[in-house]
């Protein structure tokens, strides 16, 4: 990253482009105001540090992916002491993580109080199964991963099943189309790459999410529904405009008809997302139906992979599994829509108003929960690493796994190129080799992005020199090659080169019938098991469904394996979701308890994010100002130190910028250090030291001492 030369001229453009958010205290707010021309040059002048170019253009012209002001971006009143809480009790922290689930069954419980949009949603899946249409669902991050599941978890396992079974497919083949299977489209922003990490440049370009709408052969008369998490993904909001401009194309656009095929659903109130004007050309469209689902701040502080996603997978699996229940009626009778899954006929709201039940079944697993909690948080402070095993389950336990990274500056997960294991979790299915995995994984074949599509429309359109530079580094990494690098097989190669070893932990993960294949002694999942013991490493099951553990698992695993089972009724249920959703709400509390165990969490703020776009960017810059702005508010330093002003926006970017250019050079050494936790660190030291103190010398306290340690003690003692 290019530094400019003129600290002077640097200055006087941060002091006019300031946009800067004063912190008292963590979590009070003033309103954005300038900062004074020596106060500004103070921090800065103290770390010896000029702000790079690409922080002085955040500062002047990302203003639009500035979103502190978002509800998702707030801090959960349950959950603000979290990681004191979990470090001395696991049980207790998986408790509040989950009390926060409570404001899913509300919203819900408001949602079908007024259900004339989603309505509207079932209605829409309906008829496009009846005139084989394409039903079009697309996401970027963690609702990009939603999107997936819903194509390669609920839809065509569903239609596999129905088609397996004769005397069904007969009668209702005629209602749909032969490939009905193919005609759910679940797309993630960047393609079937992105599932393993995201890939700079796109989230932040309409452009892509344009290109992927086209590139997917999605046309006027499709379903498209745009699912994001905070309201304001750039990718996102360009699908559904995309498709907008798709029935205006003509000259002839009437917003009734467009709001019967175009959908955008949501985690914001309007009012928080109107000043961002991307949001706002979709909230102000009367072609697009809107449905906000937006359930407050997150568990843990932007962390939208929790509730926000929680609630729009289910909701929307739900839409589309009461649609198909529709068609199927058609044909059916009742005894054959049991044999195809279904229960009793159900609406939408009798569907939504399951969650609470399937949340009560995931609180009750906590005491055992928090038994592999704190084992697998043991495991990686040990210098071990896991290995999650899964196959009806498999793409929920990806998600989780893969969400790690970002959410807690992770490595991401290995490719086979690398000679030994660095991520800390691994996930295997049962395949013979790395692509029958990915077959497991899709239901389909992997589906990348073709360079000649979208190189050109990058170069032409894209006029943020650093946007495009990133957009186009990505795009090297996101084709058709990119599933040779991953193997998620059990299989041999897998177990030579990355097998377990003593101290290791495996999870089996189990849904529906599976947990009787323990009972096997040639079953992949009992297989799997004996490897670990085999090997001297420690090993975990968690099944979902209502079948239960056989006796004797003892024996298989050589001890007393930890058993986690969420008694959910498979009765009902034809696509498996209420079984998926209760896992991902296990999962997802599980792996954010024992990264804030690790120390990756602060209160429950993620001071670990990986910066990787420009909303992220926003986030850490925000969280270094505010932990930076908490602590020189504090009694204790300044009965010590004195009154010192609160450090700008401005400043806290300069000093990100900063520690991004300095980790990315040093990926070999830092390992898995977070700019944030550099920058408060380096920002601190140096006020406390009245000295400048470089990144190599902050690195070094990071370390040693680690963040919420020297956050807890700065105000008592030098680190």
């Amino acid at each position: 990253m290019k530094r400019d030369a003129s600290t002077g001229r640097l200055t006087a453009l941060l002091i006019i482009s300031i946009c800067s958010i004063r912190i008292l205290g963590f979590g009070a707010q003033v309103p954005q105001e300038q900062t004074p021309a020596g106060q500004q040059a103070g921090l800065l002048r103290l770390l010896g540090l000029s702000p790079s170019s690409e922080s002085i253009d955040y500062i002047q012209n990302k203003t639009q992916f500035q979103l502190h002001t978002l509800l998702t971006e707030q801090r959960h009143p349950k959950t603000w002491n979290l990681s004191e809480r979990v470090q001395q009790d696991a049980a207790d922290g998986l408790r509040m993580l989950l009390s926060v689930d409570e404001d899913i069954t509300a919203r819900l419980k408001a949602l079908t109080a007024d259900r004339a949009a989603l309505e509207t949603l079932v209605s829409a899946i309906e008829q496009a199964v009846l005139s084989k249409k394409t039903i079009y669902v697309y996401g970027c991050g963690a609702t990009g991963r939603l999107a997936k599941q819903m194509e390669s978890a609920f839809w065509r396992p569903f239609w596999r099943g129905i088609k397996e079974d004769a005397r069904l497919w007969r009668k209702i083949e005629p209602l749909v189309s032969p490939a009905v299977e193919d005609e759910l489209t679940g797309e993630m922003t960047g393609g079937d790459r992105a599932l393993i990490s995201s890939l700079e440049g796109f989230e932040d370009l309409q452009l892509i999410g344009r290109l992927q709408l086209a590139d997917r052969k999605v046309q006027r008369g499709d379903v498209v529904i745009c699912v994001t998490e905070g309201g304001e993904t750039s990718s996102v909001i360009g699908a559904i405009l995309g498709a907008l401009d798709q029935w205006k194309s003509d000259g002839v656009y009437d917003p009734a008809e467009t709001r019967r095929r175009l959908f955008f659903v949501y985690n914001n109130p309007d009012d928080r997302l109107l000043p961002f004007v991307r949001s706002r050309r979709v909230i102000e469209e009367p072609g697009i139906t809107r449905i906000n689902l937006a359930t407050g701040p997150q568990a843990i502080t932007g962390s939208t992979r929790m509730q926000a996603t929680t609630i729009e997978t289910f909701v929307i699996a739900s839409a589309i599994e009461t649609a198909v229940e529709r068609v199927l009626g058609r044909v059916l009778s009742r005894k054959e829509m049991a044999r195809a899954g279904f229960g009793a006929p159900s609406s939408i709201e009798a569907r939504l108003a399951a969650f609470a039940s399937i949340l009560d079944e995931v609180r009750k697993s906590l005491p055992a929960l928090a038994g592999l909690t704190e084992l697998e948080a043991e495991t990686y402070a040990g210098g071990h690493f896991s290995t999650y095993f899964a196959g009806r389950s498999l793409i929920t336990v990806f998600i989780d796994s893969t969400e790690r990274s970002p959410t807690f500056r992770l490595f991401p997960l290995d490719t086979t190129a690398e000679p030994r294991r660095k991520c800390w979790i691994q996930v295997w299915t049962s395949a013979g080799d790395a692509r029958s995995a990915w077959l497991a994984f899709l239901g389909r074949p992997f589906r990348g992005l073709a360079p000649e599509i979208y190189r050109a429309p990058f170069e032409a359109e894209i006029e943020d020199p650093y946007l495009k530079a990133a957009a186009l580094e990505s795009l090297k990494k996101a084709g058709d090659d990119q599933q040779a690098l991953y193997d998620f097989s059990f299989a041999d190669a897998n177990i030579k080169n990355r097998g377990p070893k003593k101290d290791d932990l495996g999870v089996v993960v189990l849904a529906g019938p599976e947990a009787a294949e323990l009972a096997q002694p040639n079953s992949a999942p009992r297989r799997f098991a004996g490897l670990f013991r085999l090997n001297g490493a420690r090993i975990a099951f968690i099944a979902a469904g209502e079948e239960t553990f056989p006796s004797g698992l003892s024996e298989i695993t050589g001890g007393g394996p930890h058993l986690i089972q969420l008694r959910l009724s498979t009765a009902g249920d034809p696509f498996g979701i209420r079984q998926q959703v209760g896992l991902k709400m296990l999962l997802n509390a599980h792996s954010t308890a024992l990264m804030a165990r690790l120390g990756k969490v602060i209160g429950n703020t993620m001071t670990n994010v990986s910066p990787s776009n420009l909303k992220l960017i926003g986030r850490a810059t925000f969280l270094i100002q505010s932990h930076v702005n908490d602590v020189l508010a504090r009694p204790g330093w300044v009965k010590e130190r004195g009154r010192r002003p609160p450090i700008s926006y401005g400043e806290a970017n300069a000093v990100l910028f900063g520690a991004i250019a300095f980790l990315k050079d040093k990926k070999d050494t830092a390992g898995q250090t977070a700019e944030v936790a550099l920058s408060i660190i380096r920002i601190l030291e140096s006020v406390r030291q009245g000295r400048g103190l470089t990144n190599d010398e902050a690195l070094a306290v990071v370390r040693s001492t680690g963040l919420a340690a020297y956050l807890g003690g700065v105000t008592r003692t030098a680190p």
